[in-house]
């Protein structure tokens, strides 16, 4: 299970709409140990595209550096799909597998009237839903 702090939280939600039409992107950190999202950090989708996502480079860098300095690490990307269900597309996979087992993704699906929020670990091997919490 993913706990999710509510500003947090918020934030995603917030930026998945901010976004729209097209995909928003950013990044998740927590505590290395542990499954507990605090720190939501938007970033810019270089593809502008509201099918596709690409984290501009500098905004990883800078979240991956803030979050060391607090102490935290990054564990999520977090992304949004506008037209598609909240799961992993096979782009998604893909990206993933390149980045490793370790980040969890979660999807703000914009789809229908409310957003819906899911959590994924992704590998080679399956894609796995997870329970996403706020708290």
């Amino acid at each position: 299970m993913l706990t999710v702090r509510p500003e947090a939280f918020a934030a995603m939600v917030g930026h998945a709409y901010d976004c729209y039409p097209e995909e928003m992107c950013g990044l998740l950190a927590g505590s290395a140990v542990g499954d507990r999202g605090k720190v939501y950090y938007p970033c810019r989708n270089t593809t502008r595209s509201g099918r596709v996502f690409e984290i501009h480079p500098l905004d990883y860098q800078r979240a991956e550096d803030d979050a060391e300095e607090r102490g935290l690490t990054l564990i999520g990307v977090v992304h949004s799909h506008t037209h598609t269900e909240p799961y992993p597309s096979p782009t998604d996979v893909g990206v993933a597998n390149q980045l490793g087992p370790a980040l969890r993704w979660v999807i703000v699906g914009l789809k229908r009237e409310a957003p819906e929020v899911r959590s994924y670990q992704i590998s080679s091997e399956a894609i796995i839903e997870e329970r996403l919490a706020i708290g």
